[in-house]
Order: structure tokens, then C-alpha cells, then sequence
């Protein structure tokens, strides 16, 4: 059984815009002003965080990292693995069973008002009202918003005015997603949680959600972001950790994650020059005239192949040399986490 398996996560995360609204009316008033993150000065901070579902199921196994104002943090993981379990106590949407999670200085469970006045939250699935506008969704939802954009900026940071007047069960789910996006950067939050902020979106409403979310950061909003193309990781964040089972199993910049595992350098070798004639320092793969060279020192390996070439007078086809992609890492650490759960049984 994993989290994602819990009838009532994914409900009532859909659910949960509503709920929204109803806090955002009610707390706007009294917005907390901007002031000190924690002790420790992160933004955003989790220690030994733990959170079971009914049946003594622990989705979220003692869960510890922070975030600087600013920067823009990857959660990563599997299906299952535990980041919408721990999002939700981020947002302070259940309180955790053990540890602590600190946003803006504050319990985000217990002190939601406190909290929530400050943050911008992009869900999977938003629930929207399908009869409204998407002006006249955007101006709902101000109204419940202290110090809102004008609802024409919002549209426009998301690429949304030419749809304005269209209602909302009439747009794409590219287009729902650019709404969601519109909403959670209502109130200029300084924190600001995207789950899966590009899904549905084509190849150039990708990019332009990436350029906006790093204007975002280099403005000063703290992100937290969930997402499934490794790219957007790999492209956006400052810093990431990877989960599996309700564990944090790796965490770092991107280059840190990548470091252990190794480089490749791939070409193919002229009709006639057998793999052999490699220099026995590089060990190799081959198929057929393919050659793929597996490497930890990759400018050292590159190196003694291009000598080797060149004094053999040997033309390597194709060549492409590249450090481990973030794809790569990932990979590497599920399989590894699954071949140790069957080993374990």
C-alpha cells in the first residue's frame, strides 16, 4: 500500500481549493507581515517528520530537510514515495505524528492564519467552478486575497488574457493549470508550493512556466516543487531531495546527486577497428561497432581516448561525452531501493 493508494488523499486534495478559499476569507484581514523564517533561518524546514494513515501505514518515515529564502527546492521521488503526504503538512493541511515543520517561522497546521496569508499553493487538481469565467474566477478568489494582483495582471504573468472571458469548464487542462498558477500568485506570496505545475502544458507552456517561476525565485520567493519531469528538477531547482518509501534517500544540488554516479562517453568505431584496440584503461560496452564508456573521471578518460584516436588514426563516430544526467541518478537510486526490497523479502 502506498499513499497514493489512500482513497481519501487524492480526493480531498481536490477539495481542498474550496477549503482554501474559506481560509484565505477568513484570515486575509489579519495578515501576518513579513519576519524572521525559523531559528535556523530556513524558509521552509522539516525535522524527523512522520505521518501514518489509518492501518498504521507510515508514508512519511522521519522526513528531515530545510529551505533558504529564495531558492527553489525539488521534492522528487517515485509514485508512492511519500511527497504529497509530505507537502500537505508543509501546507499545513494535517498536522504531522511526529517531528516538527516550521514555514515562515510558523506551526503551518496550528498557526494557519499566521501562515497561509503568505504562501501560494498550486495543486494537482484545482476545483474550480465550471459556470464561472476565468476572470470571474480569478476575482473570486482576490476577494478573499489581501494585497491581490489586479486579476488582468494574473492572467497575463500565465498567458491567460486571451481567454479571459471563456468559462472554465471550456478550457484545456493546459489551460486549467495556467488558472491554478494564476491563483496561487494572487496574494505575491513569499512561499510558494507547485505540485506538478507544468502537467498538461505543451513543450512552449513549459518553458514560459519555468521562466516565470525563476523570475519568481529571483525575486525572492522561496518555491517548493513537486514534479515528475526530471528536466524541470534538473532545470529549476537550487537544491532537491529524492524519496522513496517516506524517506529522503539522496539530497543536494543537482551536481552533488549526479557526482556519484558515473559519466558516459559514447561513438562508434570505423568498419574495421575491433573494441579491443582500446587503450585497457577504459573499460567499454560494445554492440556491435557502438562503444559506450562508463566513467567517474570523465575529462581524464576523455582525454586518453582522443590521444589514443589520434595516434592510432582512428575516427570515433558520433562522439558525445556527458556528465550523469539527474534521469540517470533517479533511475539508479529506484532500482537499487528495488532490488534491496527483494532482497529484504
Amino acid at each position: 500500500m502506498t499513499s497514493d493508494d489512500i482513497p481519501s488523499n487524492r480526493a480531498d486534495r481536490a477539495a481542498n481549493r474550496a477549503a482554501d478559499w474559506a481560509v484565505a476569507c477568513t484570515t486575509s484581514a489579519s495578515a501576518a507581515t513579513s519576519g524572521p523564517a525559523s531559528a535556523s533561518g530556513a524558509v521552509i524546514e522539516a525535522t524527523g517528520v512522520r505521518r501514518r494513515y489509518a492501518g498504521g501505514f507510515e508514508a512519511v518515515a522521519g522526513v528531515s530537510f530545510s529551505v533558504a529564502r529564495g531558492e527553489l527546492f525539488a521534492l522528487l521521488g517515485t509514485n508512492g514515495a511519500g511527497k504529497t503526504s509530505t507537502v500537505e503538512l508543509l501546507e499545513g493541511l494535517a498536522g504531522p505524528d511526529a517531528g516538527t515543520v516550521r514555514v515562515l517561522g510558523h506551526d503551518p497546521f496550528r498557526e494557519r492564519a499566521a501562515v497561509r496569508p503568505r504562501m501560494g499553493v498550486m495543486l494537482q487538481e484545482g476545483g474550480f467552478p465550471s459556470e464561472l469565467t476565468v476572470t470571474e474566477t480569478v476575482r473570486m478568489w482576490a476577494g478573499c486575497t489581501s494585497g491581490a494582483r489586479p486579476p488582468g495582471e494574473a492572467l497575463e504573468l500565465v498567458g491567460l488574457t486571451h481567454r479571459a472571458r471563456v468559462r472554465v469548464k471550456q478550457l484545456s487542462g493546459g489551460e486549467r493549470r495556467r488558472l491554478d498558477l494564476a491563483l496561487a500568485l494572487l496574494g505575491r506570496p513569499e512561499v510558494l508550493f507547485l505540485d506538478e505545475p507544468t502537467t498538461g502544458l505543451d513543450a512552449e507552456g513549459r518553458r514560459d512556466t519555468w521562466e516565470l517561476v525563476r523570475a519568481l525565485r529571483d525575486g525572492g520567493t522561496t518555491v517548493l516543487l513537486t514534479t515528475h519531469y526530471l528536466e524541470e528538477a534538473e532545470t529549476l531547482a537550487d537544491q532537491l531531495a529524492i524519496m522513496h518509501q517516506g524517506r529522503v534517500v539522496t539530497a543536494g544540488t543537482t551536481a552533488e546527486v549526479t557526482a556519484a554516479r558515473p559519466a558516459r562517453i559514447r561513438f562508434e568505431l570505423p568498419q574495421g577497428v575491433p573494441a579491443a584496440r582500446l587503450p585497457l584503461g577504459l573499460r567499454a560496452a560494445a554492440e556491435g561497432r557502438l562503444i559506450e564508456i562508463r566513467t567517474h573521471r570523465l575529462q581524464e578518460s576523455l582525454g586518453e581516448l582522443l590521444i589514443w584516436a589520434r595516434e592510432s588514426d582512428v575516427r570515433l563516430l558520433g562522439l558525445d561525452a556527458r556528465s550523469a544526467t539527474l534521469e540517470e541518478a533517479f533511475l539508479d537510486i529506484a532500482q537499487s531501493a528495488s532490488e534491496s526490497e527483494k532482497v529484504a523479502a
